[in-house]
């Protein structure tokens, strides 16, 4: 087997995806973003907010879903109480709005 080099690179970008089953604006969602990591690859994340683990994120995200938060790959993992700061999209969203965030993320 060959495991490519992609695999154990490490990207400038990390994207937490908070989706929740059913939802067809995830689903639309996840489609975004598949096409961001063809062109642009990064560290990915997602928390199914209706799980009981996820509470806090339910508490915030319960009507928002979907919802992307941007940050810096090295960057401490998502807070419920910093989400007021974090570089995010809510509901459609598209590549270049992604790309976007992602320049602003990176060049912070």
């Amino acid at each position: 087997m060959r495991i490519t080099s992609r695999l154990f690179q490490s990207f400038p970008s990390r994207i937490t995806f908070f989706r929740r089953e059913g939802c067809g604006l995830c689903v639309q969602a996840r489609s975004v973003l598949s096409d961001v990591w063809d062109r642009r690859p990064f560290e990915y994340k997602e928390v199914d907010i209706v799980k009981p683990e996820s509470k806090a994120w339910r508490d915030l995200y319960d009507f928002d879903v979907p919802v992307i938060h941007i940050s810096k790959a090295q960057a401490p993992e998502e807070d419920p109480k910093l989400s007021s700061k974090a570089v995010k999209l809510m509901h459609r969203f598209t590549v270049e709005q992604v790309e976007t965030k992602m320049d602003q993320v990176e060049e912070s």
